[in-house]
């Protein structure tokens, strides 16, 4: 049987949609005005330091395809979130199902698991620091992920600067599997940039790298729109571009996020 990863991308935008569609209007009647507003942590590699709303189970879901030197990577990003008070939480996410194409041959799965504790610190209305602690599970394939469990400890800080939203990550991962002569623990940053265009659109930018001892550094650029007709969804689309390490690499992304239950 012939797989199609863009028919399974679109197939998921659909799903999205259809499900983000049918959760404002539930079985039991559900209306906007069960939910607050969500908490997007797409498109952007930063994540904000604010948790959603106490109770309030958010799903994010995407379509993303990755190019460089002859190879190709689809895969289906998720991630769920729910806060339990105003300062932790919980993060599950990773991808549903990747598709890889280089010059090693073919290979599809189950992507790697991502399992992250939260806290924030809520300084104001303007700003907020947060601190993540995550764990990649390898639930992939050798092919398609790497085999070995990663830990990872993120510091947030966001901030309002006037019209524009920033959402700066450092961030330090010890890596289960490496190259000979290359350290474990990898460092990473990034910023983001969002601020609201006409309408329901906004832009979102950002810069985002890693450097490890004994590797070639990373460094990427990120840009997308979002579009959210109301406060409890929102779409997004955009792209990367990762300059090192070479060879370089294009990816190409869209997304939807809304809630999916008001546990209490």
């Amino acid at each position: 049987m012939t797989h199609d990863p863009l028919a399974a991308i679109r197939r998921a935008a659909v799903f999205g949609l259809v499900l983000a569609t049918l959760m404002r209007v539930g079985p039991a009647g559900a209306a906007d005005n069960d939910y607050a507003p969500i908490t997007p942590y797409r498109p952007s590699v930063s994540n904000p330091a604010q948790l959603p709303a106490p109770g309030q189970l958010e799903f994010e879901l995407g379509g993303l395809r990755t190019r460089a030197d002859g190879s190709q990577r689809d895969s289906l990003p998720y991630l769920l979130k729910l806060a339990f008070n105003p300062q932790w939480g919980v993060l599950l996410g990773g991808e549903a199902h990747v598709w890889l194409r280089d010059p090693g041959g073919r290979s599809q799965g189950l992507g790697d698991t991502n399992v992250v504790l939260k806290r924030a610190w809520v300084v104001d209305a303007s700003s907020a620091f947060g601190i993540e602690l995550g764990a990649k599970v390898a639930t992939a394939n050798d092919r398609i992920g790497s085999g070995r469990s990663d830990t990872t400890i993120n510091t947030i800080y966001s901030r309002d600067l006037g019209p524009v939203h920033m959402d700066a990550n450092l961030n330090a991962t010890r890596l289960g599997a490496v190259d000979p002569g290359s350290a474990r623990t990898q460092l990473g940053a990034s910023a983001s940039f969002s601020t609201a265009l006409a309408g329901p659109w906004a832009l979102t930018g950002e810069l985002a790298g890693t450097r490890r001892r004994g590797a070639d550094s990373g460094f990427q650029v990120l840009t997308a729109l979002t579009y959210s007709p109301s406060k409890f969804l929102t779409f997004d689309v955009g792209l990367t571009r990762a300059v090192r390490p070479q060879p370089a690499a294009t990816s190409l992304f869209a997304g939807v996020v809304f809630p999916i239950a008001r546990l209490w």
